[in-house]
């Protein structure tokens, strides 16, 4: 038996399990979480024992049994997961190369110190210190660009840690271990340094993206709440103008009345109490709900579904003070009331050109609701569930938006077609 193999490979697996737990979003609770990857811990230990005591010699069974371990290591990382996508993904492929990091080099120990304590302690330091610079320096980082904007390339950043490890393998296990050629070791250790190097620019790459994409909707949101400020503002001073005239005018109105009442021309005097109303009617100011932000984005979109004659019933509840940002609500209820107008303004029926809207934001919940009409197919995506935007890679970043203010709250979004309708429903309880 290969004691230090043994003992080796049972440290990198504790790492990894470490690395795996500390730096993806749980879906579960903490001891489910915790149970879900010692159960997978003790699986890479068995099957450890298959290649290594069992049945040493056998290249199929090493074959065969690395491939199960990459298997269960990277579905442990999606499966515990909130997101369940290529976020999931790079990380567990990424925690699998950082782990490797420090077996080799536990390896390198062992080569040239020969001494199998030394080594493994060696190694495990390693390991131990990889982890403790990447979760101080790194974990929140990368967990704000976790759950922030859902970034389309992620599955082709998967590619980079999917090389590096296959470079390792081939460097340092197989055809010939570096045990074979224990000159390698400065080359692989290189290796080791470029692979640090390009995360760094990978998780750079990551970071600005991710601000990129948020402070384009900021300023997509800020841009909205001005102009329903200054709708707001204009609609103000005209009704005040047109209210001063009508006072102004009020005496005469008032003499014209009596002078019908006079000669009992009743019917007169209504057509003027008529005109008085609809004059009052035309100048009162709506107020779609107590908090201004989103009344003002609101007023903006209503403006906005006028110029392209679409109908917009609201249903709208929202308090002066809610329990999440407004103006993440704003961009969220902007985003898809525009959309939703956008795709149903160019149908030629005027029934089918409408839009239905209920929001509502309590103490206890938030429920975001819109459906239109919807006659053409709607592309999904697999692995969001949302739908796919078949304008090219900029546009559906108002669904990212969507997407990312729901994991951001713990919610959960929806979207289908049913009966030539198209539903999407944001419900979150606090």
């Amino acid at each position: 038996m290969d004691y230090f193999k043994n003992i080796s490979y049972l440290v990198s697996h504790v790492f990894l399990m470490l690395f795996i737990y500390l730096f993806v979003t749980h879906r579960y609770s903490k001891r489910k979480t915790i149970g879900i990857c010692f159960f997978s811990f003790l699986i890479l230990t068995i099957t450890d024992c298959l290649k290594l005591n069992l049945f040493p010699e056998s290249g199929l069974c090493y074959v065969i049994v690395t491939i199960l371990q990459i298997f269960v290591t990277q579905f442990t990382g999606v499966f515990i997961s909130q997101t369940r996508d290529g976020r999931a993904l790079f990380m567990g492929l990424t925690s699998s190369n950082y782990v490797i990091a420090g077996s080799i080099i536990s390896a390198i120990l062992h080569i040239y110190t020969g001494s199998m304590a030394f080594s493994i302690l060696g190694g495990a330091a390693v390991h131990f210190a990889i982890l403790l610079f990447l979760y101080f320096r790194i974990r929140n980082i990368w967990l704000e660009c976790y759950e922030g904007e859902s970034i389309k390339v992620w599955w082709q950043l998967c590619l980079i840690p999917v090389f590096f490890y296959c470079g390792f393998s081939f460097l340092v296990i197989f055809p010939n271990s570096i045990y074979d050629y224990p000159p390698n070791s400065l080359g692989v250790c290189m290796f080791m340094i470029t692979m640090f190097v390009s995360y760094v620019v990978v998780f750079r790459y990551v970071e600005n993206e991710a601000n990129r994409i948020g402070i384009y909707w900021k300023n997509v949101l800020f841009e909205t709440y001005i102009k329903g400020l200054e709708n707001q503002y204009y609609l103000i001073e005209q009704s005040e103008k047109n209210l001063k005239i009508l006072r102004h005018d009020m005496r005469h109105y008032s003499n014209m009345i009596d002078s019908l009442l006079d000669q009992e021309e009743y019917e007169e005097i209504k057509k003027v109490t008529a005109y008085l109303n609809k004059v009052t009617d035309e100048n009162k100011v709506i107020k779609y709900c107590e908090n201004i932000v989103m009344h003002s984005i609101l007023s903006q979109m209503m403006d906005k579904a006028a110029s392209l004659d679409v109908q917009v019933i609201l249903d709208v509840k929202i308090p002066k003070e809610i329990k999440v940002s407004d103006y993440e609500l704003g961009a969220v209820v902007g985003n898809l009331l525009e959309n939703a107008l956008i795709y149903v303004k160019d149908y030629k029926e005027k029934e089918k050109r409408y839009v239905n809207v209920k929001v509502h934001c309590t103490s206890e919940h938030i429920l975001i609701q819109m459906e239109n009409e919807c006659e053409e197919d709607v592309t999904f995506d697999l692995s969001t569930g949302l739908p796919r935007s078949g304008k090219g890679r900029r546009h559906g970043l108002g669904m990212q938006s969507v997407s990312a203010f729901s994991d951001k709250i713990g919610g959960n979004i929806g979207c289908y077609c049913e009966n030539g309708i198209f539903h999407v429903i944001v419900f979150a309880k606090f």
